[in-house]
């Protein structure tokens, strides 16, 4: 009997490129509260600290993103034709994308 699906291929990669992803983004974070409180002060810590608690939120979802995607491609009626939504990405991405400006308005207006 063949597998339904090959199960070193797609859904893994992806989950594993997304846990790096949240990795880098809860390292930022972690930088950015170690370089940012003498330009932003007490703004830092809440800055980095919603950085640390999204990355955070974002691995449990592509944990069970991952898992739920598993299940649907070991099912014998095989995937539907929409698996998922493009909400994640678009929560990261825009969450990122803000507090990458907010630290580099913040930066380059310091008086020197």
């Amino acid at each position: 009997m063949t597998p339904l699906f090959d199960p070193g291929l797609q859904p893994e990669r992806t989950a594993l490129a997304w846990q790096r992803t949240c990795l880098a983004f809860l390292a930022g974070s972690l930088v950015a509260l170690r370089v940012l409180p003498p330009i932003l002060g007490p703004w830092s810590l809440l800055l980095s600290m919603a950085g640390v608690l999204e990355a955070v939120l974002l691995l449990s979802v592509v944990r069970r993103r991952y898992l739920r995607h598993h299940q649907i491609l070991a099912t014998p009626d095989g995937p539907p034709s929409r698996v998922g939504d493009g909400r994640l990405p678009a929560a990261l991405g825009t969450s990122a994308v803000f507090a990458g400006i907010v630290s580099l308005v913040s930066v380059l207006s310091i008086r020197t």
